[in-house]
């Protein structure tokens, strides 16, 4: 009969729980990962492969110097599934890491269905073991029977905010006689397809967008916009000008039939490596189909587009993580369960990767009675683990990886470097260093666990 101590149930087999299965399992731990897929679907879910993507097959900037690099480049020196994944089956996005994301997912199914440690079971889990070491990583798409039991679990109102997904087109559906390959600032060379707007278009597509009609929310709900991931129509009513400041910036952008740059600008970006599908960069909604596709059609170099998916809505929850977990991901009223990514309160896929890493790690390190580990504060990683698990509980609200985050550079590193591109820089070089150390220290290969 095998110890339950060195037995771990991974609830939910998003990027969170795929990367928290795959650490405790390669740390010498035997991994149960619940997934409900395909017997029980989500609102946003299409397959039923681990690791599906699906808002966005960007996992946002990989330029060095910035915090979204930082952050992946602390998990690809840690050996994460994930972003090993990403590099494998990234396609040109800029400075941007962006996947083919059914490769991808693909790639992640095999792996973890090859990993001795992991057993895979596709059923979905209503209730949370009673003496067994958990990890919760069922992201902001939780099954209604699981929100309810961790409701009672974590002691508070189910809190949520709305998410929206961005629509894809086909690549063969756009006019390239209009849209034209840039980047905006010249950066990442021509890896983006831009649909350029003059003021007159402008202004006919801001005002169809403004009266399009958007799907309902239910009634009983409060609607929570995430700040970061506002639908395009809610970003058009705070002001006409709005979007030209935001997804639609043309800075950089000069249309090659006037040489000027365009008054507002659409981007696309390849969703695939085959090239045959582009996605909308930004442009997240919730209007209905037909009125989806009226308005869209609307953008120079669209007016014939073929809609591979429309973009949606739906809501993501999270837990209040500062009342109820450490910044191990372990709860402090009940040891043995551990929660990871998106439901923790960070926002990102990136960001959820890398709580479902720190989770992965500790679980296992509890189930060989093994202390407990804390990412270092000066890293991307141990800045996210310490603002779910510190942050006011009273204005808790997700966040993604910034350099706020971080502590600030000392004095006289500020000094040293007057530019702030310098000092980023600087602070990345740092925290690197940092991780680097802890993880010599701290992250032991899984014999030395398991031994």
């Amino acid at each position: 009969m095998t110890d339950l101590k060195e037995q771990i149930c991974v609830i939910g087999g998003g990027l969170a729980g795929v990367e928290a299965a795959w650490q405790a399992a390669r740390l010498g731990a035997r991994v149960t990962l619940y997934e409900m897929r395909p017997v029980t679907q989500t609102p946003a879910h299409r397959t039923d492969k681990l690791a599906e993507i699906v808002c966005s097959n960007s996992l946002k900037s990989d330029e060095p110097g910035t915090a979204s690099y930082l952050l992946k480049e602390e998990l690809r020196r840690a050996d994460s599934l994930v972003l090993e994944a990403a590099m494998a089956t990234k396609v040109p996005a800029g400075a941007a890491l962006a996947v083919d994301r059914h490769k991808f997912a693909e790639l992640i199914t095999e792996r973890l269905e090859q990993e001795p440690n992991i057993r895979i079971v596709r059923e979905e889990m209503k209730t949370v073991p009673e003496n067994q070491i958990t990890i919760i990583a069922t992201g902001p798409l939780s099954s209604d029977a699981l929100t309810t039991e961790i409701m009672k679990l974590t002691g508070s109102d189910q809190m949520y905010f709305y998410d929206a997904i961005a629509p894809i087109v086909s690549a063969d559906s756009i006019d390239t006689t209009i849209a034209f390959r840039a980047a905006r600032y010249d950066k990442g060379g021509d890896d983006y397809l831009n649909c350029p707007f003059d003021e007159q278009q402008y202004a006919e597509f801001y005002q169809a967008l403004i009266e399009a009609n958007s799907v309902p929310l239910q009634r009983y709900e409060e609607t929570r916009w995430f700040e970061a991931c506002l639908p395009i129509e809610e970003l058009a009513r705070r002001g006409v000008d709005t979007l030209r400041f935001g997804p639609m910036k043309p800075v950089g952008l000069r249309d090659p039939r006037t040489g000027r740059e365009a008054y507002a600008a659409v981007q696309l970006r390849q969703e695939n490596l085959m090239a045959d599908a582009y996605s909308l960069v930004g442009f997240q909604n919730h209007l209905r189909y037909g009125d989806q596709a009226r308005v869209l059609r609307l953008i120079p170099g669209l007016q014939n587009a073929e809609f591979l998916q429309f973009g949606q809505i739906h809501r993501n929850t999270y837990i209040c993580s500062p009342r109820v977990l450490g910044a191990t991901m372990q709860m402090r009223d009940r040891p043995n369960v551990f929660f990871a990514g998106q439901i923790t309160g960070v926002e990102g896929y990136v960001e959820s990767v890398a709580m479902g890493w720190l989770a992965g790690v500790n679980a296992a390190r509890l189930a060989f009675g093994r202390e407990l580990v804390k990412a270092p504060l000066a890293t991307a990683t141990g800045a996210l683990a310490h603002y779910v698990s510190h942050a006011d509980t009273k204005n808790f609200q997700p966040v993604n990886i910034t350099f706020a985050l971080l502590p600030p550079l000392p004095e006289t590193a500020k000094r040293a470097s007057r530019r702030k591109r310098e000092r980023r820089q600087l602070q990345v070089e740092m925290a690197l260093k940092e991780w680097d150390e802890w993880l010599t220290q701290n992250h032991k290969q899984p014999e030395a666990v398991s031994a």
